[in-house]
């Protein structure tokens, strides 16, 4: 690691003030151009434990960049994850603060409900399925503490921003019909995305990893050097298989998951 605690602690404190006064940061990667990716999670970490300090409570965790291209654009090789609170879960079909906010996009995913523990190393796609209760249609709601583009340089924020602002991650909408996991080829569902009625993006499952528990596996091995797992009970959001649709206050979004039912939700 580059990083000092101290530094690493202030760049946790500095995303928690974003948020709050929903002011985007410098990207943390001009600020410390020796970053790692170990800096980039242990400001993350550092960030979560000053949210459960606050009050919050660890309800899962959530997987992003698992497609090939994202990947590619960010010349990283595997996805990135971070944590999902209980603020961040929002009704189907219901209210989402735009206040609350800064920049906030849109992905259709399935979220794995764990129904016992699932620890690694050598965690399979299969061992997700036995271990998990059910898979549901979802929603995630992203929103950037960092700022995309920086304005003098005009870089691009990197995978160190985007791991230590907790991914991106800012909500969740769970929706639909509830699946077991063996009684759907879990590659094949899809989702048709609509923006105030209109179509905006489609997807296909597979385009997590092949298959979204695959990623949901990559997740359990990722942590388990840190004594961690996947605790039952807990929901993990596999990966987007759609492109981020771009929100406004008074967009209502839409994922059509066909006969897995929808899932919506409204920014107020």
């Amino acid at each position: 690691m580059a990083l000092s605690k101290d530094e690493i602690r202030k760049s946790a404190e500095r995303l928690d003030q974003a948020e709050k006064t929903r002011t985007q940061i410098r990207q943390l990667s001009l600020e410390h151009p020796g970053i790692t990716i170990e800096d980039a999670y242990a400001i993350q970490k550092a960030w979560v434990e000053m949210k459960v300090d606050q009050g919050r409570i660890v309800k899962g965790h959530k997987i992003g960049l698992t497609s090939k291209a994202m990947q590619s654009a960010l010349n990283i090789d595997e996805p990135d994850s971070g944590i999902l609170l209980d603020d961040m879960f929002f009704a189907d079909g219901g209210l989402v603060p735009s206040d609350r906010f800064i920049a906030t996009r849109v992905e259709a995913e399935l979220a794995f409900v764990m129904k016992s523990r699932l620890s690694g190393p050598d965690c399979t796609l299969f061992d997700v399925l036995n271990a998990t209760d059910f898979v549901v249609p979802a929603l995630e709601i992203l929103d950037t503490r960092v700022e995309r583009v920086d304005p003098q340089t005009k870089a691009s924020r990197k995978i160190f921003d985007t791991i230590a602002d907790n991914a991106a991650n800012a909500g969740i909408v769970l929706g639909g019909r509830p699946i077991r996991p063996m009684d759907a080829d879990l590659r094949w569902i899809g989702a048709l995305c609509f923006r105030n009625g209109q179509l905006e993006e489609t997807g296909l499952a597979a385009g997590v990893l092949n298959h979204p528990a695959t990623s949901v596996a990559w997740l359990a091995n990722k942590i388990a050097p840190n004594g961690l797992a996947l605790e039952a009970g807990q929901v993990v959001l596999a990966g987007s298989f759609i492109r981020p649709i771009e929100t406004r206050k008074g967009d209502t979004i839409q994922a059509d998951y066909g006969p897995y039912g929808s899932v919506s939700c409204y920014f107020a």
